[in-house]
């Protein structure tokens, strides 16, 4: 790349000393809500030998997803504001787009194939064992690393393949958008096709999700027992509700066009979609979860017993 790069410099989330103070504790806490909670899924999954089922193990690939995407652009913001500086070095910034919107990119493909494993649960539970075996959820959670890891590979290509007319990134980490519009000699035909692959990317993801729960929830209503309804709607549920959240505000962060001075407005849309959904997934997974639950609660009193011994 012929570039005279060195280093970019991020948005400075305040210039007086208390604010500034107030944005990091606001990141730090949304990152240890994330840490922790995520850590509870992953001990919950591992200890519980129930828990050893299909389900579960996309479930805990997405909450290795979750703590790598928050962990990519949080630490660094903090640590910036705290050291008073601003700067990212150039290659820095290479890694962290390529690392963000790999996990980003599998938790989208992640949450797809999670929708995958409902639907055969619900619409065809007898031949459940057969489709979703071992080798079969191996393989689609590799093609998700995979997947994730090309469209990765894409999106870093074409935002650093040409120099940049500035070094400002008005935005608290390197974010795709905010770097193209510095850009000097990417065409419009680059940046809409960089935006149309990750549309096509989440509207196909988006229309499979919506197709394969049309079809589960026409299975659940048929389910003559009420007690098996709620049973089966508190397993699709959440899935729901954390697929729409991070596809609607991720469109909302790319689509929105990009101001020449960053406000506070694009800082808390951009928290909306890197990491809130990242925080929430835990919770809605855990809340709505009875077998998690259940399994935190023997991990919290197995821990308690082996500390009075």
């Amino acid at each position: 790349m012929n570039n005279n790069t060195t280093e970019f410099l991020l948005w400075e989330f305040s210039k007086i000393w208390e604010l500034q103070i107030m944005h990091v504790i606001l990141l730090l806490i949304l990152y240890l809500m994330t840490i922790i909670g995520n850590l509870l899924i992953i001990s919950a999954i591992a200890y519980d030998r129930h828990l050893h089922r299909p389900m579960y193990f996309f479930l805990i690939n997405l909450a290795f997803q979750d703590i790598g995407s928050v962990s990519v652009i949080i630490p660094k913001a903090v640590f910036n504001s705290f050291m008073n500086i601003r700067y990212i070095s150039y290659y820095g910034c290479i890694a962290q787009v390529l690392l963000l919107v790999f996990f980003l990119g599998s938790d989208i493909l992640s949450l797809t194939v999670m929708a995958y494993d409902r639907y055969v649960a619900i619409c065809n539970p007898l031949q459940y064992e057969m489709i979703m075996n071992r080798k079969a959820c191996t393989k689609m959670i590799s093609s998700v690393w995979i997947a994730s890891l090309v469209n990765a590979s894409l999106h870093t290509i074409v935002t650093f393949i040409s120099p940049f007319c500035s070094n400002i990134v008005n935005q608290f980490y390197c974010e795709v958008p905010y770097l193209l519009k510095i850009a000097c000699s990417v065409s419009f035909a680059t940046k809409f096709g960089v935006l149309m692959f990750s549309i096509i990317l989440t509207a196909g993801c988006f229309v499979f999700v919506i197709v394969t729960y049309v079809h589960a929830f026409s299975a659940v209503l048929r389910i003559p027992s009420v007690q098996g309804r709620k049973k089966a709607l508190s397993t699709c549920l959440p899935h729901v509700i954390v697929f729409f959240l991070f596809v609607f505000t991720a469109s909302f962060a790319y689509l929105k066009p990009i101001t020449d001075h960053p406000s506070f407005t694009d800082f808390i849309i951009t928290l909306m979609y890197s990491i809130i959904p990242s925080m929430l997934n835990p919770i809605i997974y855990s809340l709505r979860n009875k077998d998690i639950k259940v399994s935190l609660i023997r991990l919290f009193d197995q821990i308690l017993l082996f500390k009075k011994n």
